[in-house]
């Protein structure tokens, strides 16, 4: 039986979001723009995982900002990233980022590079997240845009989003800051006001909702440039007729992780401490990279001394054992991660990425790490 552990990849739909897609698109199959009844229904369904998707980011009220659906967290990330860069063009083209983001905030200002804007990246080290210092230092009178993740994806780091912006907005009023809370949302605690930044990115398939949907949480009065132009749905920040079925099941994955959250930390941090703990004992000589470091539980990033990870990653699927060697959306990209590049990863340390979802089990957990030690073994 396969042994699935690459939730931070994506997720298998749960079965309730799986009924209320399939009920939206059999009975609310209404264009929500329409005034008729077909297009209310439609509407409801949207409203209904509005209200969840507030609820998950400390804004249940919609007192300090709004959701706009998109297509996915990397739409999301470019939104924040590209369209609040051009609607600060004039206040400046310099841009930071923290050199763990992920590619669709780099490439996203790799693109506006070429129309004149520039980006720095904020070094992490060996802890893997950025140091609140440093962020002021790299400030300059021309930062318009901050990226600062939450929830790194391959490592499971917590960045000091809440201090960093704190700082960096009291070193230069009218910084726009983006957060991808895509790995974040339902496996930690999320408060967007709190946090101070003023757009969050979400995806639906990181936790057992449809893929191809997601959404960017934007602050009231922060200046967004569209990307495109349309219909002039969702105030024309994101134009075109709302993906109903996938934000159906996007509010419906968000409703039950974030009832479940203290559940699922408990149940992950036990799993993690397990996988170490049996790693540890067999002598597989396995280290968490950036251990000392606040980090989200649902991901538990080894670092294997002398072990290649694509190796190991394809010997464990050999056994039923799906995992990571990294990122997923690098993982067919030759070359060395950036992430792990940024924390100062030795050359001859290999990584695997576990990561956990609501139906993972603590004997899932227990039969992984008792294949992988076994695998080290004859390697």
């Amino acid at each position: 039986m396969t042994i699935y552990l690459d939730n931070a990849a994506t997720t298998r739909v749960a079965p309730e979001v799986a009924a209320v897609v399939q009920a939206c698109m059999r009975d609310d199959f209404g264009n929500p723009s329409s005034a008729h009844a077909a297009g209310i229904a439609a509407g409801k369904r949207i409203a209904r995982a509005r209200a969840a998707l507030l609820a998950a980011v400390g804004d249940p009220d919609a007192e300090v900002g709004d959701v706009y659906w998109t297509s996915g967290g990397t739409e999301a990330d470019a939104i924040g990233v590209i369209g609040a860069a051009r609607a600060r063009a004039r206040r400046g083209k310099h841009m930071l980022c923290s050199a763990i983001e992920h590619p669709a905030v780099l490439e996203s200002m790799a693109l506006l590079e070429r129309d004149g804007w520039t980006f720095d990246t904020i070094p992490v080290g060996p802890r893997g997240a950025v140091d609140v210092q440093r962020v002021v230092d790299m400030v300059t009178d021309e930062t318009s845009v901050i990226a600062l993740m939450l929830v790194n994806n391959e490592i499971g780091t917590i960045n000091p989003v809440r201090e960093a912006v704190r700082a960096a907005k009291s070193q230069r009023a009218g910084i726009h800051v983006h957060c991808d809370a895509v790995q974040a949302l339902g496996k930690v605690p999320i408060d967007a006001d709190a946090l101070g930044v003023d757009s969050l990115a979400m995806s639906s398939h990181k936790l057992h909702g449809p893929k191809g949907v997601g959404a960017l949480w934007l602050r009231k009065g922060a200046r967004i440039d569209p990307l495109w132009a349309g219909g002039g749905q969702q105030r024309g920040v994101r134009s075109g007729t709302e993906n109903v079925p996938g934000i159906a099941g996007f509010g419906e994955a968000t409703r039950l992780a974030h009832a479940a959250l203290g559940e699922h930390t408990a149940r992950w941090t036990a799993m993690g401490e397990t996988l170490l703990a049996m790693l540890r004992d067999a002598g597989a000589g396995a280290e968490q990279n950036c251990a000392d470091s606040p980090r989200a539980p649902h991901i538990v990033s080894i670092g294997l001394r002398g072990a290649p990870g694509e190796p190991l990653l394809h010997a464990l699927e050999g056994r039923g054992v799906l995992v990571s060697a990294g990122s997923a959306c690098a993982s067919k990209h030759r070359g060395p991660s950036h992430v792990l590049q940024a924390i100062h990863l030795p050359d001859d340390v290999g990584t695997l990425r576990i990561s956990f979802g609501r139906d993972t089990t603590l004997d899932d957990v227990q039969r992984a790490a008792q294949t992988l030690i076994d695998v080290l073994a004859e390697l």
